[in-house]
């Protein structure tokens, strides 16, 4: 399994959270569209104002395509074990990376996000968008995971 340095070399930040699905036995591509297609509706309207705010500065919002992605982010990359979606934009790239790991009767789940940022408007936007981050992933874990937590980050 790659590690995240691979996956997007030169990253400026990281953050993993970890937790035990509720009803294992799902690919690492089911678990990404759990935690993507329904998200609270608090978090479904922060993402409504992100693409607002961030189409006024011509990048990318996120869009659900049929198929080809996850609560709009793109599948870059998929195996049972691990899903990596994201994209390259003109202010930073990211990366979200769903790692499922067995471990005896029990399948964790480690959400990864990665992001790499090109310019200062960049270093600005996550700036301002980590605190929300922090909260919106494990609150997107909790409908089908226990003991969601922060992980160390390393993959």
């Amino acid at each position: 399994m790659r590690n995240s340095e691979d996956i997007l070399p030169g990253a400026d930040w990281r953050d993993r959270f970890q937790g035990e699905m509720m009803t294992p036995g799902v690919t690492s591509l089911d678990v990404s569209r759990l935690l993507l297609d329904h998200p609270p509706a608090w978090i479904s309207g922060l993402m409504a104002l992100r693409n607002r705010i961030v189409s006024l500065f011509g990048l990318k919002t996120v869009e659900l395509v049929a198929d080809a992605s996850a609560g709009g982010f793109p599948v870059l990359f998929s195996t049972p074990e691990r899903t990596v979606l994201g994209f390259d934009d003109r202010h930073l790239d990211f990366r979200i990376v769903v790692d499922l790991e067995e471990k005896g009767s029990r399948q964790l789940v480690s959400v990864t996000t990665i992001v790499r940022c090109k310019n200062l408007f960049g270093r600005l936007y996550l700036l301002a968008v980590g605190p929300f981050h922090r909260r919106i992933v494990p609150a997107t874990m909790r409908p089908f995971c226990s003991d969601v937590r922060p992980a160390n980050s390393g993959t």
